[in-house]
């Protein structure tokens, strides 16, 4: 991140733990506005998990506790009520997982809990974010049918359509294409580079090929000897992959271990 990059979200110190196993040590970094950041690493050092503190979904698990500090526009997460953090930092997960609802009240299910009633309003929001996840010409005509009909792809853009329709500030994607073929993968990827004007993006990936294409910013994590997951390296994202400044960076994204 270059100093004219704001962060959207900062990180300081962080640690995270599951009982007494570290998961996360001594994170600090800046997640620029508006742009795409990819997390990548090997598996087991903590990229979802860092992914799901930006909007607490690790507060569900139990045995979970935190040092450290990760604010949103200068404000403290862990200090900011969850559910207005949940509605500025939307999530989208790794398999399509709408609700066995229509198109429509998938949509409109996020905009109703935070209050929203008119009919005519609800309609314009679920237009508006079928539009921007890129649906809309798609399911225009079958807007009362099933999400669960839909392919696997716009099952997916349909999840995005449903982040979307709260209006966050920040989407969290853990690998969101993981499970999909290579063309959905590619209009998911498209997508993300027109909704990086509104929002700051955050993705986990395993593909090395999608993190190069897709992301403006790219963190690194390892796994240390005690399999707490750490960051060894951030950068824009073009460095990172032609000339990384740490020899385990150049060793992962050359395909030598991960």
């Amino acid at each position: 991140m270059t100093n004219n990059d704001k962060p959207k979200l900062s990180v300081k110190d962080f640690n995270l733990f599951y009982g007494k196993f570290q998961a996360l040590r001594d994170v600090t970094i800046g997640i620029p506005e508006n742009q795409i950041t990819s997390i990548i690493g090997p598996s087991g050092c903590g990229k979802s998990t860092f992914l799901r503190s930006f909007n607490r979904m690790n507060d569900l698990i139990p045995s979970v506790h935190t040092s450290g500090k990760i604010e949103l526009d200068n404000e403290n997460i862990f200090e900011t009520d969850v559910v207005e953090l949940r509605q500025r930092v939307g999530m989208v997960f790794q398999r399509p997982n709408p609700f066995p609802k229509s198109i429509f009240e998938n949509i409109a299910f996020g905009p109703r809990a935070h209050g929203v009633r008119d009919k005519l309003i609800l309609s314009e929001i679920v237009e508006k974010s079928l539009r921007q996840s890129a649906l809309w010409d798609e399911v225009k005509d079958q807007i009362h049918k099933s999400g669960l009909a839909l392919s696997g792809g716009q099952q997916q853009r349909l999840c995005i359509a449903r982040a979307l329709a709260v209006e966050p500030e920040v989407i969290l994607m853990d690998e969101p294409a993981s499970a999909l073929d290579p063309i959905a993968t590619l209009k998911i990827e498209d997508l993300i580079q027109l909704l990086k004007v509104k929002y700051t993006i955050v993705i986990v990936t395993h593909n090395m090929q999608q993190a190069a294409r897709a992301s403006d910013f790219t963190l690194f994590f390892n796994m240390a000897d005690d399999r707490a997951g750490y960051l060894v390296e951030s950068g824009n994202t073009v460095d990172i992959f032609t000339n990384p400044k740490e020899h385990q960076t150049e060793q992962y994204i050359s395909g030598r271990f991960g």
